[in-house]
């Protein structure tokens, strides 16, 4: 059974599992020695800065709930601030087993975010996006995205969603997917967020330890400008915290499932980047559609698989080989769409989505490109 194969089958109203809970066990690397896998770096103008907070929510039943998040911004001077891990090594081993790899295979990718660096606010307050994962994800998989939006100027607030995630906590605490976890419970994680954006916005530092913020981040957030994005059940996630909060003023899904069904009406922009989760073929996605009366698109690159708008579309051919894995397992995980012009589609038109939104800005949107051949518009 290919990747592909088996993401398809182990669909629940939940969504696809990324990466994790693998039933193939894949080979030792021959060296001994763990290879440092290597991201795409982004485009845009600025350096990127990044800083981990851990918070708690207390107000769901009196249950104490702890959520680690990470803020991501264009950063002012970032050389004597060292470049944060994609994950924090402890946990890369622990989603690697999990994932069926030898945990001693690779090492973790650094970002192009540099840990602590200071703000850059030259131009006033700055937009906000907030991401939401897949099920049994974190809030890295979609780096690529993330880093590409603060190097352009956007604050990027990434959220794990504690139960359904791969998380670490300050204390060296690690926690892996362990509770049944829908889009609506990912939906109130971000509410949350979003109420410590807001304090944020304020001066607030909203860290339970009370660390140290970037300089310049508190006060620099736009609160008139906050769009969402999330992949997998994470958009579905998106689609649920726009019908819910207003504040939220454009929503991009990749390839979600949309369920449970959504007949809930939006009137604000929204974006669908479909793969294996289309409207012809799935009818919560179709059912989706024509409730958005605001802004749509739905675009599709050809060759694209659930796997093809993250992270894994880079990093999976570089440990295809170190594993020993297929050509067929390798192409369930990225399709037949060619990596690098996948991650140049992911920095593209998730860009083009909120500068256009936020921004009022651009045109890629407004119709095929031939920069993009690979991208339908789907009518």
């Amino acid at each position: 059974m290919t990747r592909r194969q088996a993401i398809t089958a182990t669909l629940t109203v939940a969504a696809a599992v990324p990466i994790g809970f693998a039933d193939t066990a894949w080979a030792t690397p021959a060296t001994g020695t763990p290879a440092r896998l290597t991201l795409p770096g982004p485009t845009g103008p600025f350096p990127v800065g990044t800083v981990p907070l851990h918070l708690v929510d207390g107000s769901r039943s009196g249950e104490r709930r702890d959520l680690m998040i990470s803020v991501w911004y264009p950063a002012e001077s970032v050389g004597r601030y060292p470049r944060a891990p994609w994950l924090p090594p402890a946990l890369m081993q622990t989603l690697m087993a999990a994932s069926g790899f030898d945990p001693a295979a690779a090492v973790a990718p650094l970002t192009a975010g540099h840990e602590g660096a200071p703000v850059r606010r030259r131009t006033g307050r700055l937009p906000v996006v907030v991401f939401s994962h897949g099920a049994h994800g974190h809030r890295a998989e979609n780096t690529v995205v993330v880093q590409q939006l603060a190097s352009h100027g956007y604050v990027v607030v990434t959220v794990d969603h504690a139960g359904d995630a791969f998380s670490e906590f300050p204390d060296g605490r690690i926690i892996v997917p362990d509770l049944p976890m829908g889009p609506a419970d990912f939906a109130d994680d971000i509410r949350f967020v979003l109420d410590r954006i807001v304090d944020l916005a304020a001066g607030i530092n909203p860290d339970v330890q009370h660390r140290p913020l970037p300089a310049g981040l508190c006060g620099a957030l736009d609160l008139h400008r906050i769009g969402m994005f999330g992949w997998s059940k994470g958009a579905t996630a998106t689609a649920l915290v726009m019908n819910a909060d207003r504040r939220v003023r454009a929503g991009l899904g990749i390839d979600g499932p949309m369920q449970p069904t959504i007949t809930t009406d939006l009137d604000r922009p929204y974006l669908m980047m479909t793969a294996d989760f289309t409207r012809a073929t799935q009818p919560s996605v179709a059912e989706f559609w024509s409730h958005l009366h605001g802004w749509r698109r739905n675009i599709q690159a050809v060759g694209a698989v659930h796997t093809a708008y993250s992270d894994y579309q880079a990093l999976m051919p570089q440990l295809a080989p170190i594993v020993g894995m297929s050509d067929e397992d390798l192409a369930g995980w990225i399709g037949t769409l060619d990596p690098t012009r996948a991650v140049r589609i992911q920095q593209a038109y998730p860009l083009a989505f909120f500068d256009l939104h936020l921004r009022h800005r651009g045109h890629l949107l407004d119709r095929p490109s031939p920069a993009f051949p690979e991208v339908m518009f789907i009518p």
